[in-house]
Formats: C-alpha cells, sequence, structure tokens
C-alpha cells in the first residue's frame, strides 16, 4: 500500500494537489477529508477527477486527532483492500502531517509506504499567515475552538516534516479574481518559503514532482524542539537566516531584557539555550511571528550519569547529530545555539550577535555557584 498525505490551510491548494498527486501512479484514488461544525466529516472520493463516493459521518468527538483515527485511517484501509495501489489523503485543513503519518503507522493493520508528506500553499499568503495573531479557529481554519495554534505555528510545523510544497493559488485568489501566479507577493513568498524550509521540493504547476521521497526519520529530526538546521544561500535575497552559538550559560536577566529585540521582526526563531538559572536543563526557544515561547526538552547529555564522555558516533542520526557535532571537551553539549530568519534588512548579524555575546557570563559570573541567579523566565518550574 502506498499513501501520500496532503495538508494545507487553503482547500483550493489541497484539492489542486491532491488532484495532480492523484494522476502520478496508474492506479490511484483521492480521499478528500473535511470537519464541519457539529463534528461532521465529509468525505469525498476520487478516481481519474470524477467523484464516486461522498458520504458524512458524525463523531462522537469531533476533532481533528478523531477525524483521522476514526474516518482517514478506516477509508485508507478500505480503499487499499479494494485493489487501489495509491491512495492519497487530503487531509482537512489544521491537520498536521506529521500527526496523520503517526495514525496510519498506529491504526492501518498492513504495511504502508509513504510516498510524500506535501504541503500545499498559496505563497502570496505565506508572509501574512506567519505573522498572523489570530488561532485557527478564529480564522475559520478549522472549527475547533480549543485549536489555539496561529497559521504561523502551524506552517512552520509543515515545513519541519513535508518533503515537499505544492504552491498554487489559494481560495483568496480566486474570490478576488487576483492573477496572483508570478506576481511580486507571489515570488517573494516563494523566496522566504526557500528560507522556511530549505530541505523541501517546491513545485509549482509546471513543474517537475519526484515521488517516494518521504523519510520519517529526517522529519522527526528537523521538528525536535532545540534543533537548528540553517538554509546555505550563496547571495543575499529578500530573506537570510543569521545563525551564532554561545558558549558559555546566558545571564537569565540579560538574555530576557535582550529577547524582544532578538525576536522583533523575525519571521522565525528557534534554538536551544543553556540558561544559569536552569544550567542542566537544555532550554528550546522558538519564536514564529508575533509567538515566542521557551520550553525544556529534558537534560543536556552531559548532564546524564555517563555524560563525561562524548557520545559514541556508531549509528547517530537525525537529532542526535547535532549534539555530537557540537561536542565541546569541557562542556559537552551544553550550549546556546540560536538562528534567526527574516527580511534581509532587519537581520544585522553583527547587532545579533553582540545582543547574544553580551547575554553570556563574565569570567568573573562564571566563578559563582549557579544558585545565586534568580529565576526572570521561571525556568525553575522545569527542574
Amino acid at each position: 500500500m502506498h499513501l501520500t498525505v496532503v495538508s494545507s490551510l487553503d482547500s483550493q491548494c489541497r484539492e489542486a494537489a491532491a488532484d495532480r498527486l492523484g494522476r502520478t501512479h496508474a492506479n490511484s484514488v483521492v480521499v478528500l477529508h473535511d470537519l464541519l461544525d457539529g463534528s461532521l466529516v465529509l468525505r469525498r472520493v476520487y478516481r481519474g477527477g470524477r467523484l464516486f463516493e461522498r458520504e458524512t459521518t458524525v463523531l462522537e468527538h469531533g476533532c481533528l486527532s478523531c477525524t483521522v483515527r476514526l474516518d482517514v485511517v478506516p477509508t485508507a484501509e478500505r480503499l487499499a483492500a479494494c485493489g487501489f495501489d495509491h491512495v492519497v489523503l487530503g487531509l482537512p485543513p489544521g491537520v498536521a502531517a506529521g500527526m496523520a503519518v503517526a495514525e496510519l503507522r498506529r491504526g492501518l493493520s498492513r504495511p504502508a509506504i509513504i510516498d510524500n508528506a506535501v504541503l500545499a500553499l498559496d505563497p502570496a499568503d505565506l508572509d501574512d499567515h506567519i505573522w498572523d495573531r489570530h488561532t485557527l479557529f478564529e480564522s475559520g481554519f478549522t472549527s475547533m475552538p480549543q485549536d489555539d495554534r496561529t497559521s504561523g505555528e502551524f506552517l512552520i510545523g509543515e515545513f519541519g516534516q513535508v518533503d515537499t510544497v505544492m504552491v498554487h493559488p489559494g481560495l483568496g485568489a480566486e474570490l478576488t479574481g487576483d492573477h496572483r501566479d508570478g506576481s511580486a507577493a507571489w515570488t517573494t513568498g516563494v523566496e522566504l518559503l526557500g528560507e522556511l524550509a530549505p530541505h523541501a521540493a517546491i513545485v509549482g504547476a509546471a513543474d517537475l514532482f519526484r515521488s517516494g521521497c518521504f523519510d520519517d526519520a529526517e522529519a522527526a529530526a528537523r521538528n525536535r524542539p532545540g534543533v537548528v538546521r540553517v538554509p546555505v544561500s550563496e547571495t543575499a535575497g529578500a530573506f537570510r537566516t543569521v545563525l551564532h552559538k554561545a558558549g558559555r550559560p546566558l545571564h537569565p536577566g540579560r538574555f530576557r531584557d535582550a529577547l524582544p529585540q532578538l525576536a522583533v521582526a523575525k519571521h522565525w526563531m528557534r534554538g536551544r539555550l543553556w540558561i544559569a538559572s536552569a544550567p542542566s536543563i537544555r532550554i528550546a526557544v522558538q519564536g514564529i511571528g508575533p509567538r515566542v515561547w521557551l520550553e525544556s526538552t529534558g537534560k543536556w547529555l552531559a548532564d546524564s550519569p555517563d555524560g563525561t564522555r562524548r557520545p559514541a558516533n556508531t549509528g547517530v542520526t537525525g537529532a542526535d547529530v547535532d549534539s555530537f557535532l557540537d561536542w565541546h571537551p569541557s562542556h559537552g553539549d551544553r550550549g546556546t545555539v540560536l538562528a534567526l530568519t527574516g527580511r534581509s534588512e532587519d537581520m544585522d548579524g553583527q547587532e545579533i550577535r553582540q545582543l547574544l555575546d553580551a547575554c553570556q557570563l563574565t569570567e568573573e559570573e562564571m566563578e559563582l555557584d549557579y544558585g545565586v541567579w534568580d529565576d526572570p523566565l521561571e525556568l525553575s518550574d522545569v527542574l
């Protein structure tokens, strides 16, 4: 059984992508799922562009994860049993591809090959999505009031998960009659997309599509909190990414004061922090548009019982490779690694590095006991 999952916030983009993906195999079927008000799931099944099944189901507890577990997975199972070689699953808007893949792995009774995880997107809307403060529910992308993710948070998560981004004019273009393909907003959005998802193939209507390039392990590694993957660019464009590392713990007060300046006007900030008020905890930081948050990802490897030695290189893959490559003779994997992406005119690399370097403990402060530091970031809650 071969499966392809398509995620999106825009049903127009999703349907265009699913239709094209349905033509990549000779014996394919396309399924589009939508979660409507009242826990109502609408399922449409197409073959060769023709609708041959349309059903609605009422779920007892209607949420995105239940829709996947109770309707998307059983539908994939049923269609595969009917003899289809390739099933394209157009997920309800707001359903993360990673969650769908995990549910398919758990719920299917037969082995399945995930050919591709695809995000369908109108690049002309990308910048607005990143900076939108509204939740997915407030913006009408999902029918779940409890869904407090922003569109930017959803998209950044998907960029880490998918192997392909299919670009297509969305519902906004259809409603206004805009010819977005090739416009300045479209071109700028494609460039931003390349900066935020450098690993993904960007596929337009006239571009070739490569089937069978999904990698579970790499997708999981890219989405692990605190992991930094930075694009390599030979030329400066409208957007750029600045990477900086700090080898000493950060003063919690100075970092708190510097954080707003570090994050301002940045589309995406991500990395891991070594902070003096919680020195044994690997703190992940993420900022997407207007939102910034910190979270614990557990202890540093160097603070584990056998943390005095560099981990063996045998089998080091995915997320663990960052800790292996960054291992320092004296402080192991502890350290701050921060990457910030934004418009080139807002990305003063020297200023960013000076700000972060000024947050490090001085040589005199390094002599003090870690217990003396105040906790303005409230990191003690994660200890």
